[in-house]
């Protein structure tokens, strides 16, 4: 299904039937454990591997629970380039049992000019083959 932030600018394809909330600017579509987050950021540059190890790393790292970096490089995707940051880290609490699982997660920064950058994280159980459906949501991502 193809989505768009409010006040448009770029269009991702996200999973049908998944629930959306907003967490601040940022939208996430989740089904148990899984989850894509797609947020628009102020930026006036293009993000590299080094200021995405520099500034968002360390700060996911602060957010996160049992954060561990894999690793931050450049990669092409249909929509554009992007620095995609690959790192392990805890779920948040389920509300009704606590329990918190070891999520795998793939963080793709796209940059335009005039447009700033978006974000894409998703995120799924560790060890859950998730390549293919990743695959489908970040080659989907289009600058509009």
């Amino acid at each position: 299904m193809p989505w768009s932030p409010p006040g448009g600018g770029f269009t991702v394809k996200v999973p049908e039937g998944w629930s959306r909330t907003t967490q601040g600017s940022a939208t996430v579509f989740t089904d148990k454990f899984n989850s894509v987050r797609v947020e628009r950021v102020h930026a006036t540059t293009a993000p590299s591997v080094n200021s995405v190890k520099a500034t968002d790393i360390p700060a996911i790292s602060t957010a996160s629970t049992h954060f561990s970096l894999v690793k931050v490089t450049t990669v092409q995707r249909a929509g554009g380039r992007a620095v995609l940051a690959e790192y392990h880290a805890d779920s948040p609490p389920d509300q009704v049992t606590g329990k918190r699982v070891a999520l795998d997660v793939q963080r793709y920064a796209f940059y335009k000019a005039g447009a700033g950058e978006a974000v894409l994280t998703l995120s799924g159980a560790v060890g859950a083959d998730n390549v293919d459906p990743w695959r489908t949501v970040t080659d989907s991502f289009r600058w509009s």
